[in-house]
């Protein structure tokens, strides 16, 4: 039955990231201000206007699955796996123990397996469908990554996947605190997954404009809220968390790293792909978040922004939060993830939450990089180019994606 009042923890994070695949690599980068950026190799740029990204470049996935497995699964799902059976360590939790019926699975993932979905249609094209792979399905298809999470740690409960394009992995992580709360699950494996960078999707991309061009200093180019952003740099990752019920993280002596207290839903209801301009569903999925964690406004201590780096994201982000907020957004501390390690799409809101969370286990908040020209629609504290020391008791994210999709969480520091 459902319980408003159940109570939801983080007790471990895995994370492979442009920056580390490690949370604690990651983090350490973050906190450095140091850039995942440069010249894209997962797929020949030539010709194209962007050709950087944030790729894992050291991933190899022999490290985690055998070789036959890996070649049967495409990088998203490969990626999702690795991280996932880090979490399960970090949190040293051994699903042997429990109901595995009530272990569930929910992950974020906006573009499947693209490249592979790319190398097939050529396929097709150049020597006929007979010649296309016979795991052409189980690699492009968006849930193969929670089916093989689910696979490799036994967990037979709620399983689902998140399509919601970059709102994905907050509308995943919520979504799964929510099963939980209803007394479906005592834990699920939630987080995000991406690895689509191919000729299609940047092609796709290119056309839009919506990219950045700034291929001769690629560490510069994410420069989220500032005067001279351009375009979003494409990237890749995965974060997978292990979110638990407080009572049962409690009864096994798990180590509780915060608390996920509040997830708000929204959609504009307007553009295919442009945000609403006066930033009002995007206010609301925000103030809903906050209202589910029991937070007022001038509680939260941190904001970590959507804050793409695309001329119109940023400044409607920024009216949005001042839509909320008012007077009080002025003294919120607010960065971008992403000017570090570029856009990973459905996988961002993952790879902000594991920012999120650190910054309240840490007591830093990640700075906002390459914020060197202030844009005057950008007016708020963008932590510019520098970590900031502060206790961070709640810290709220933003994560905005295409269809008009809104997805906000909030973190909490655990108190008993």
């Amino acid at each position: 039955m459902a319980d408003e009042r159940v109570r939801v923890v983080i007790t471990g994070m895995g994370a492979m990231t442009p920056l580390g695949e490690s949370s604690e690599e990651y983090w350490k980068n973050l906190a450095a201000g140091t850039s995942g950026i440069g010249p894209m190799t997962l797929c020949d740029p030539e010709g194209y206007p962007c050709q950087i990204s944030g790729e894992v470049s050291g991933f190899d996935p022999a490290t985690y699955i055998n070789n036959k497995e890996a070649r049967r699964m495409a990088r998203f799902t490969q990626l999702a796996v690795a991280a996932t059976l880090q979490a399960i360590e970090a949190a040293s939790y051994d699903i042997s123990k429990d109901d595995p019926y009530r272990v569930g699975v929910i992950l974020g993932n906006g573009n499947g397996g693209f490249p592979t979905l790319e190398e097939n249609c050529r396929i097709l094209a150049e020597r006929g469908g007979m010649r296309m792979s016979p795991f052409f399905f189980p690699m492009i298809l968006p849930n193969m990554a929670a089916a093989a999470v689910s696979r490799y740690t036994g967990a037979h409960g709620y399983n689902s996947t998140a399509t919601t394009a970059c709102a994905a992995s907050n509308q995943a992580l919520g979504d799964a605190m929510s099963v939980i709360q209803r007394g479906t699950a005592d834990v699920m494996i939630a987080g995000g997954t991406e690895a689509g960078i191919s000729l299609l999707g940047l092609s796709g991309f290119a056309v839009m404009r919506a990219l950045s061009t700034r291929n001769d200093d690629p560490q510069k180019a994410s420069r989220p809220f500032d005067s001279g952003r351009d375009g979003f740099i494409p990237s890749e990752g995965s974060v997978i968390m292990i979110l638990e019920r407080l009572e049962h993280a409690r009864a096994r002596g798990a180590n509780i790293l915060v608390e996920l207290a509040g997830f708000g839903s929204t959609s504009d209801a307007g553009h295919p792909v442009q945000p609403e301009e006066n930033g009002t569903s995007s206010a609301a999925a925000m103030q809903l978040a906050l209202a589910d964690a029991g937070v007022a406004l001038d509680q939260v201590d941190y904001i970590n922004a959507h804050g793409t780096s695309t001329p119109l994201n940023d400044t409607l982000e920024t009216v949005a939060i001042k839509r909320l907020f008012g007077d009080l957004a002025y003294n919120i501390p607010i960065s971008s993830t992403k000017s570090m390690i570029g856009h990973s799409l459905g996988a961002a809101g993952s790879l902000d939450a594991a920012a999120c969370v650190k910054t309240i286990t840490e007591g830093m908040i990640h700075p906002t990089a390459n914020y060197e020209t202030p844009d005057p629609t950008c007016d708020l504290d963008y932590v510019p180019n520098q970590a900031r020391i502060k206790d961070v008791n709640v810290a709220l994210s933003n994560a905005f994606g295409f269809g008009g999709q809104n997805a906000c969480l909030v973190f909490r520091k655990y108190v008993e």
